[in-house]
């Protein structure tokens, strides 16, 4: 899928998420309940599927690490600009 059409979902949604073609499944799984986490077991986020199929939406914090606060604000700015 184009950066576009990820942008495009995205503010659809209002949550980033990954489509099941997308996964690298060496690297994540889903468990039972819905919660997709790595392969060592480190949350990365929730399946929720739509009319279009899985949608993995990913908790940001967990995957890119939490930021200093100077970071927080300018990325919160570039949210918003989405």
């Amino acid at each position: 899928r184009s950066w576009e059409a990820f942008l495009r979902e995205t503010r659809a949604h209002g949550w980033p998420s990954f489509r099941e073609q997308e996964a690298v499944w060496g690297n994540v799984r889903v468990l039972p309940d819905g919660e997709v986490v790595s392969v060592n077991g480190t949350h990365l986020g929730h399946d929720l599927p739509d009319n279009m199929g899985h949608r993995f939406c990913i908790n940001l914090v967990s995957v890119a690490g939490w930021p200093p606060p100077e970071d927080i604000v300018r990325d919160a700015e570039l949210w918003n600009e989405l």
